[in-house]
């Protein structure tokens, strides 16, 4: 009964994946010189990710064994025929005579499994690894999408804190240049001067760190994907994740009940109980029935007889009394295969209930975070500009400019990746809960407009 209330969650993830896959396949990467492919959309991306990654492929491979292995299993169970034909040269000498004559045998045999715990349960045992491998497939792809996901957010970051960091330097240099100028007329300290230029000497290495951050965030997109990255689509300045209601608890419970590699691992338990129990019905009796049709001119030893044509139908039973201890070895190793099985579910409901408090943690905190970080922002240009016309007027120092500069330009990439960790946040959540959908994606991707509108 486990099995059926698991099996229609299995099937709608199924549908959801395809209509990601069908989504993600509408807008093709564009293509630049020398048909070298240029993913831009987080569409771009997602397309390119399903077809290149090792990952999913052997995922989807692992899927076709266990299919295969499952008709292995049945074709145990079904009716086997088999036909057999002998022709021989034969030479019979006793004390009287020899003989020399053609013996000719042909049969067609017929054999029903009628009773067999040990097959029965391994074919039950084949379908629930398979249940199991179509599981693993579908975690396996909801992790690729999301990691893609990561890693083109962690690339719109790094380039929105390089273009950051190139306005915070050009307002630096603008800044010493009036410094400059008024140290020139004597009306700036050469202290004010030596300030501006270590401030802009502190940026400059800070650009430096960013653009190494940018071009690794790229290169982790580009391998993903194998695909080059070109410009991105970037976040719309109204995007925002939606709000996570329901409590902690709920999302631990979804997470519990539909989450793919528990239910990977449910399967697996349970699997593993069929093979203890087919391992155990090895001691017991396999019953068969028989069909046989024969033509034959030979009989024992072959000796020429008149040729015969019989028919004969029969039940074998064989009952297993002693196999060198080999059966009860097999059930140990079963019984042990059974409490692993068994302390890695409990190990991957622990791991996902913690990933899934996680999550949910962090995206309350980031609500709250990207409020903060929208006044401070607010509060941090108003300051500069307020500074600044003050150092114009001589009522505050060149310090407080610089100081106020760098308070903004922090504040805003504070702001910047605050909103790109609450919507990777809220992918993990969703994939951690089972709740992924092409709906989910659709969203994200909505959230990205072109560059420059």
């Amino acid at each position: 009964m486990k099995k059926i209330s698991i099996l229609p969650r299995i099937g709608l993830s199924l549908a959801c994946c395809w209509s990601v896959l069908a989504y993600s396949a509408s807008p093709s990467p564009s293509t630049g010189i020398g048909e070298v492919i240029v993913g831009r959309t987080l569409e771009d991306f997602f397309t390119a990710a399903i077809s290149y990654s090792p990952q999913l492929k052997i995922a989807e491979e692992e899927l076709n064994i266990s299919s295969a292995r499952k008709r292995a299993a049945k074709g145990l169970l079904l009716p086997q025929l088999n036909a057999n034909a002998s022709r021989s040269d034969n030479k019979q000498q006793t004390n009287i005579q020899t003989q020399r004559f053609d013996g000719e045998r042909y049969s067609l045999q017929l054999t029903q499994v009628l009773f067999n715990w040990e097959a029965f349960l391994a074919r039950s045992q084949a379908s629930l690894i398979e249940d199991q491998q179509e599981a693993k497939y579908f975690a396996q792809l909801s992790w690729l999408l999301t990691d893609v996901a990561n890693k083109y957010f962690d690339a719109l970051q790094a380039d929105d804190a390089y273009e950051s960091i190139s306005s915070e330097l050009e307002a630096i240099n603008n800044q010493l240049n009036q410094i400059q100028s008024f140290y020139d007329l004597q009306l700036a300290q050469i202290t004010d001067l030596y300030e501006a230029q270590a401030r802009l000497a502190a940026v400059q290495s800070e650009a430096l760190e960013l653009q190494n951050q940018r071009a690794l965030s790229r290169e982790a997109l580009r391998s993903v994907s194998g695909v080059a990255v070109g410009r991105l689509y970037q976040l719309g300045e109204s995007a925002q994740a939606p709000s996570v209601i329901n409590n902690i608890e709920y999302w631990v419970e979804q997470a519990r009940s539909n989450n793919q590699m528990i239910l990977a691992s449910r399967f697996a338990l349970e699997a593993a109980n069929k093979g203890v129990s087919a391992k155990r019905g090895a001691y017991m009796p396999q019953v068969s029935f028989i069909a046989q049709q024969q033509d034959s001119n030979l009989g024992f030893d072959n000796v020429l007889i008149n040729q015969t044509d019989s028919t004969y139908f029969g039940v074998n039973i064989s009952i297993p009394l002693y196999a060198g201890g080999r059966n009860r070895a097999a059930v140990r190793e079963a019984v042990s295969r059974y409490s692993i099985a068994e302390s890695e579910l409990r190990q991957i409901q622990l791991d996902v209930g913690e990933n899934t408090r996680r999550a949910f943690l962090q995206i309350k905190s980031s609500e709250l975070r990207t409020l903060a970080a929208e006044r401070l922002v607010e509060s941090t240009v108003l300051s500069a500009t307020a500074m600044q016309q003050g150092f114009d007027l001589g009522t505050v120092s060149s310090v407080d400019v610089l100081n106020a500069l760098r308070d903004r330009f922090s504040a805003e990439r504070d702001l910047q990746q605050t909103r790109y960790e609450h919507i990777k946040y809220y992918l993990m959540l969703k994939r951690e809960s089972g709740s992924l959908s092409a709906a989910d994606l659709l969203e994200v991707g909505n959230w990205l407009v072109a560059p420059g509108q």
